[in-house]
């Protein structure tokens, strides 16, 4: 089997003495999806992405400072150490594995995977996992384009910015599109915007109006915070 070696979930975090809890597993992995290894969150974007209060977050940011998997600046933000960046890396593997195997063996439609894989992935064993990435495989993305890590340098996926970021005439190729929201993920679809298509930025309307685009031959709105959704890179004017 290839990728990040497996280790049994009821052992997961045996190495630094931390009760394993789904709190601890989310934690991680959010910090991991706010910006990967090394690099500092704030409690507040943490809580927001959990869903939960900041007061809960700190409570839950505590333990993992105290077993050393976080590690809080003078600033008073947040980073991975790279004990917990090792075991965010399993956790996010394990998430987007789910993600694909369903999307792609069950056809569970691309806006509702998230979810459905958020509860799976507290009870899967990484033999089952093993098992899944075999299957499929041994899958590099998971349906939203997001890297699924294969080892432990694994990293964001270089070039990668937001279409709200590229100048008007771009020809931009959609590779990931950040949200957990479904209702998002369904419009964007609905637009023709996924993975793999390749779109042209024609117009930004002044005064943080939305940002115009061409899908397919047809010219499409996009307010800021779906623009910032779209992430890709450039491409050559002869692209297909």
């Amino acid at each position: 089997m290839s990728g990040v070696s497996t280790v049994d979930l009821q052992q997961a975090f045996s190495c630094c003495g931390l009760t394993r809890t789904d709190a601890a597993e989310d934690t991680l992995k959010a910090m991991w999806e706010l910006g990967g290894d090394g690099v500092a969150v704030g409690t507040t974007s943490l809580a927001n992405v959990l869903g939960v209060t900041p007061p809960t977050t700190s409570a839950m940011v505590k333990r993992l400072v105290d077993h050393g998997l976080v590690e809080r600046g003078d600033d008073r933000t947040l980073a991975l150490t790279e004990h917990g960046a090792d075991h965010a890396r399993r956790i996010v593997r394990r998430h987007r594995l789910l993600e694909t195997f369903l999307a792609e063996v069950l056809q569970v439609p691309w806006d509702e995977v998230y979810a459905e894989a958020e509860l799976l992935e507290h009870a899967v064993s990484d033999t089952l996992l093993g098992r899944i990435d075999t299957f499929l495989g041994h899958p590099h993305l998971d349906p939203h384009g997001d890297p699924i890590p294969q080892d432990d340098n694994d990293s964001l996926v270089a070039g990668d910015v937001a279409i709200a970021d590229v100048q008007v005439g771009t020809r931009f190729r959609v590779e990931r599109l950040h949200n957990r929201n479904a209702e998002a993920l369904r419009y964007l679809a609905e637009l023709g915007l996924r993975p793999g298509v390749t779109v042209e930025v024609l117009e930004q309307s002044p005064f943080d109006g939305p940002l115009w685009v061409s899908v397919d031959g047809e010219r499409v709105a996009l307010g800021a915070p779906l623009a910032h959704l779209v992430h890709g890179q450039s491409v050559e004017e002869d692209a297909s």
